[in-house]
């Protein structure tokens, strides 16, 4: 059982310098840093992520996530000419939308963008969110037609800790090599490591899958209540492909890419094997993974539901102490941050 500190959230808490906080990637991306833990010899190695292969466990199966993060950021403004910002949220339907807005808005506020398009606000709801509806021309928007419209004039959805003005090289930096399913809101950060070349390479001398999280806005969002069973856990869509399915109902040790592709795996073994619909599993001490067997991650948030992810891996005081390392060999931190393997 775990301890009472690990149900605390307090004990997630640490002091991260602000700059060690990555406002931009790693040039090249496989250049990044790499802390190596391995979990059976304690061993801690520092090097560089160009060097992962060195490290993959042999006989292991990678798992990756390919979602594709969507220009979700969109300026607008209102009938009487006040700014709004819209961030899409996650598609509830074809038509019905989940954003988050800055600006005041009411059920029926129109929303104008760039090249006709206009939201219409059609529920407020308690967590602060706005379900929209999409049109061009008062004719309704499939979520699916929606993507190239905001891919034109949508603003790459940064984190707000990059504390930044997305740029041009954002749509390429912010997205995986491999990323094809459009539908994230957040990248799945442990894979902005790989270059093509790299990824291409493990492909060829591991065995590898793909499944498919949209990650949410959710996953930024704090736990602000005492115990962390406490905390809501946010729902994302997921899918698994049919090459995943046989890895992960297969007893192959599984290497998962990121945290994103842990939370869909998990999901799949814990609720019934199902290959698609909404996963909002909340993965700590108290709920361990029972199906990755290594974990590839970034240096997360304080108080974050991806850092007790890592802690249901290797149990909080490791987790504090392989933080503490890192801070002490300024590594960098969060989205566009250094990488921390788990064998």
């Amino acid at each position: 059982m775990p301890s009472s500190k690990e149900f605390l959230t307090s004990s997630y808490d640490f002091t991260l310098p602000n700059e060690l906080i990555a406002t931009h990637p790693a040039n090249p991306r496989d250049s990044a840093k790499l802390l190596v833990y391995n979990s059976k010899t304690g061993k801690i190695t520092h090097t560089h992520f160009y060097n992962l292969e060195k490290f993959i466990p042999k006989n292991c199966a990678l798992i990756f996530n390919d979602t594709k993060v969507i220009k979700a950021r969109l300026h607008g403004k209102k009938a009487s000419g006040g700014k709004i910002e819209l961030l899409i949220n996650r598609a509830l339907n074809a038509f019905d939308i989940n954003v988050y807005i800055r600006g005041k808005v009411k059920v029926n506020t129109e929303i104008f963008f760039k090249d006709n398009l206009v939201a219409k606000i059609i529920k407020l709801e308690d967590d602060g969110s706005r379900i929209v509806e999409f049109s061009i021309s008062k004719n309704k928007l499939r979520f699916e037609d929606l993507l190239p419209i905001i891919d034109k004039i949508g603003h790459v959805p940064l984190p707000p800790y990059i504390n930044r003005a997305d740029d041009k090289s954002d749509e390429d930096e912010y997205q995986s090599v491999f990323a094809k399913e459009e539908g994230a809101v957040a990248a799945p950060t442990a894979s902005l490591h790989f270059t093509s070349e790299q990824h291409r390479r493990i492909c060829n001398n591991f065995k590898y899958a793909y499944v498919t999280l949209h990650v949410g806005s959710g996953t930024f969002k704090p736990v602000d209540v005492e115990v962390i069973t406490d905390h809501p856990m946010h729902s994302e869509y997921y899918d698994i492909s049919m090459e995943a399915k046989k890895i992960l109902d297969s007893d192959i040790s599984i290497l998962s890419i990121g945290t994103t592709s842990t939370r869909t795996i998990e999901f799949y073994i814990k609720h019934g094997k199902i290959q698609r619909g909404e996963a909002n599993l909340f993965l700590h001490p108290n709920n361990k993974p029972s199906r990755v067997n290594h974990l590839l991650t970034n240096f997360h948030l304080p108080k974050s539901t991806l850092l007790m992810l890592v802690a249901s891996f290797i149990g909080i005081e490791k987790t504090q102490e392989l933080y503490a390392e890192a801070i002490k060999n300024r590594y960098r931190f969060y989205s566009y941050g250094d990488a921390m393997l788990i064998i």
